[in-house]
Order: structure tokens, then C-alpha cells, then sequence
């Protein structure tokens, strides 16, 4: 499988225009560090990203979880869930924004647990 990450900064510089997000809200909101929301964004450092990454990134733009990795397999990509409408219930979007979160953490969770694994391979 053929992954396209240069397709995937397109993408992800496009709709940070879109939604007037600079790197470091797009970092803020997706739980994924500056460093990565950067070289993700300048498409010069193409190598494998953590799926929650992934998702985290496309939650934080607005867009379907599985948004990006979409893109990044030249599929189209899923369209986001329709926003709660003023006749639900009204903890929807709290419930929402914690989700989000949630997601955000796992994803720091997730790149901080790389760093370990990381760091123990070079003690080898």
C-alpha cells in the first residue's frame, strides 16, 4: 500500500486555513506535539505516524477520525458526523468536547510511550 503523505499535509495545511488554526492551536487541540503537527504540515519528514495521531489530527480539524488516514491511502475520505442540532440534548457537545479530549490525551499518552520504547532501544 502506497502511503501519501504529501497529500495528507495538503490536506491538513488546507483546512488549518480553513478553520484559521496556526500549528500551535492545531497541536493544542489534538493532544499532538508541536513538533509533529509541524513536520506532519511541511511534508519533509515522511515516516509512519501512530493511527491515534492520525485521529487526533483529523478530530481536531473538524473532520471524521479516519479523515487523514484516508487521504494518506489515496481513499476518500468519510464525511464528519453531522453537528448535534439544538433539539438534543444539551450535554451533547460537553460530551463531545470531553470525548475529544479523551482522544487528544491517549494520543500524548501514546507518543510519550514511544519515546520510552524508543529511549530503552538505544540502552541496548
Amino acid at each position: 500500500m502506497t502511503e501519501d503523505w504529501s497529500a495528507v499535509a495538503e490536506a491538513m495545511n488546507a483546512r488549518a486555513a480553513e478553520l484559521a488554526l496556526k500549528q500551535k492551536e492545531l497541536a493544542t487541540r489534538s493532544g499532538v506535539s508541536l513538533a509533529i503537527v509541524r513536520e506532519m504540515q511541511q511534508g519533509r519528514i515522511q515516516r509512519r505516524r501512530n493511527r491515534r495521531t492520525l485521529e487526533a489530527l483529523s478530530i481536531a480539524l473538524d473532520w471524521h477520525p479516519q479523515h487523514l488516514t484516508a487521504v494518506l491511502q489515496g481513499k476518500t475520505p468519510l464525511e464528519a458526523e453531522p453537528p448535534a442540532t439544538a433539539a438534543e440534548d444539551p450535554l451533547v457537545p460537553l460530551l463531545n468536547t470531553i470525548i475529544r479530549e479523551l482522544r487528544g490525551l491517549r494520543a500524548q499518552v501514546g507518543a510519550l510511550t514511544n519515546r520510552l520504547d524508543d529511549g530503552s532501544h538505544r540502552k541496548d
